[in-house]
Order: structure tokens, then sequence, then C-alpha cells
């Protein structure tokens, strides 16, 4: 099965998208979708129609990983 390309169209991608239960009003959130051939989808929920980056499983464990350390505090 081919791999997803970043820049798809994220509406054309057959998937469950996912929001965070901590986005809030606004709609300043991003989604998350898992892809049939094992990668990870991301998009802004702002513009559903725009484009996904899509990471593989083991990118996206390395940034959640990241995260969970407080890596990215300073980003915020």
């Amino acid at each position: 099965m081919p791999r997803v390309q970043n820049g798809v169209r994220a509406s054309s991608l057959d998937a469950r998208w996912v929001k965070s239960r901590h986005s809030n009003a606004e709609g300043n959130c991003v989604e998350v979708a898992s892809l049939v051939d094992g990668g990870v989808a991301v998009r802004n929920s702002r513009y559903p129609d725009g484009p996904a980056l899509v990471y593989t499983p083991a990118e996206v464990a390395a940034f959640v990983a990241g995260a969970k350390d407080g890596e990215f505090d300073h980003l915020l």
C-alpha cells in the first residue's frame, strides 16, 4: 500500500479525525487521524480541506514523549 504524502488534501483522506478535549471554542486546535498505511495525519481544524501533514508512528511517539517531558514548553 502506498504511503500518503504530506500536503494531501485532508478532506480527501478516508479518516476519522479526532480533536483534543483541550481544544477551545475559537477553533484553535489541530486534529489527528490514523491512516490505513500506518501513518498519522494532522490537520488544522479551521481548514479541514487544507493540507494534512503525515508522520510515521515513530515520529509521533517521539513528539509526544518530548511534549510530555516539557521540551516544547518554551513555545507557549
